[in-house]
């Protein structure tokens, strides 16, 4: 998970492990390649505001070391438009605002890693 609100992330890797799945937050694309190096994920998480985020960069890093690619579900402010849009053109499996990912965590979650 690419996010640098520390409650937040709090809050999806304690519903994933209440599920037995394992979520390990990093602050960067770059963290994030480099993790999906050592163990490639089966989905990435991305919150689409945090600071520095390139997702571009992210989206070509995981191509490049993950044998499969991975499922990269990002979120942001609904009221952003302009950014969902450009993370759905970028590539990413399942661009939501942030208040239907919340809402949608502990029921989609585990389908999210599937």
């Amino acid at each position: 998970m690419v996010c640098d609100d520390l409650i937040f992330t709090s809050r999806v890797t304690a519903t994933a492990r209440a599920k037995g799945l394992t979520v390990t937050p990093v602050r960067s694309a770059e963290d994030a390649v480099r993790r999906a190096r050592e163990a490639p994920p089966a989905c990435v998480i991305v919150d689409l505001h945090t600071a520095g985020n390139d997702l571009p960069a992210l989206l070509a890093g995981l191509r490049e070391v993950c044998p499969t690619m991975p499922r990269v579900v990002a979120y942001g402010s609904h009221v952003n438009k302009e950014l969902l849009e450009a993370a759905r053109d970028a590539g990413c499996d399942l661009v939501l605002p942030r208040s239907k990912f919340a809402n949608g965590l502990e029921s989609e979650l585990a389908g999210w890693f599937s």
